[in-house]
């Protein structure tokens, strides 16, 4: 049996993004974050599991403690990761993404990353 525990489509505003004109305003950036344990024996016990709470933080403290803006998702899906791994019980984690609001060239489409992190 695999435990995943995840916290789907939480929407922060915040003002990242690569260009200067996306740090003057807030725009949506919407997380999807599953990690996936390290063994199922979870046995009713919170400390034996990943809190979605937990989750949430980690997103939080990345999007809102940022001193400078962050020009990438991927860098944001990276240090959403960090925040995570010094639980020992995840052994992976999967990030994803989404701008709805980012600038492109014409009207259109998703923008998305997602990033995969094994414990080695």
């Amino acid at each position: 049996m695999t435990v995943r525990v995840g916290l789907e489509r939480y929407t922060v505003m915040a003002k990242h993004g690569y260009y200067e004109f996306e740090h003057e305003q807030e725009q949506p950036f919407v997380f999807t974050v599953w990690a996936t344990l390290v063994n199922d024996a979870v046995d009713n016990e919170l400390a034996k599991t990943v809190n979605y709470a937990d989750i949430q933080v980690a997103i939080d403290t990345v999007m809102h403690g940022s001193e400078e803006p962050i020009a990438l998702m991927e860098e944001m899906a990276s240090q959403v990761i960090q925040q995570l791994t010094n639980n020992q019980r995840v052994a992976k984690i999967h990030v994803r993404i989404e701008k709805p609001n980012a600038p492109l060239p014409h009207p259109g489409g998703l923008p998305v990353i997602e990033v995969k992190w094994k414990r080695d």
